[in-house]
């Protein structure tokens, strides 16, 4: 199956299991840059199951828009397991969603840093019920596909939490 095909796909399956539930969910995007939004909202009927979409591509939104601290900022950088959690958790505290999912990596060709490489990405995702998860990837590709492998991981993860 192809990369858009899959990512369509796996939305659509997050739209019924959420339906299901009766939840909404929440993004919190960074190298991505909305892209998982997108990918929701291409479904239609994605507004009985998406609440919104927090696009902070910068350190100073993912502080004043999901409250990541500069601490965590300054202590592990914005690609950081440390910065997704703060972010999908800040996600849930800013919406009405049940369920959110966090990305932040390097997409490329430039911002590799010593032990973060283009490709890296980090996922957070958590709930209202306190569950949450995190993942590092390392991703191939130029940037294009880098970022759609992040918005087909961040799915695919949605999907696992409310498994």
């Amino acid at each position: 199956m192809k990369l858009d095909a899959e990512i369509e796909h796996l939305a659509i399956e997050l739209g019924r299991a959420l339906g299901q539930r009766g939840w909404l969910a929440a993004t919190a995007e960074s190298c991505t840059g909305g892209g998982v939004a997108s990918a929701i909202t291409d479904i239609a009927g994605s507004s009985g199951w998406f609440d919104r979409g927090f696009v902070t591509y910068t350190n100073e939104a993912k502080q004043q828009m999901l409250g990541v601290s500069s601490d965590s900022l300054e202590q592990h950088g914005a690609v950081s397991e440390a910065v997704v959690l703060e972010m999908a958790r800040g996600a849930l505290t800013h919406s009405s969603a049940s369920i959110s999912v966090a990305i932040s990596g390097i997409a490329g060709p430039g911002g590799a840093t010593e032990g973060k490489p283009v490709g890296t990405v980090w996922f957070a995702w958590a709930d209202r019920n306190g569950r949450h998860h995190s993942l590092l990837a390392r991703f191939d590709g130029d940037r294009r596909q880098v970022r759609q492998q992040a918005v087909r991981q961040a799915l695919s993860g949605l999907l696992a939490l409310l498994r």
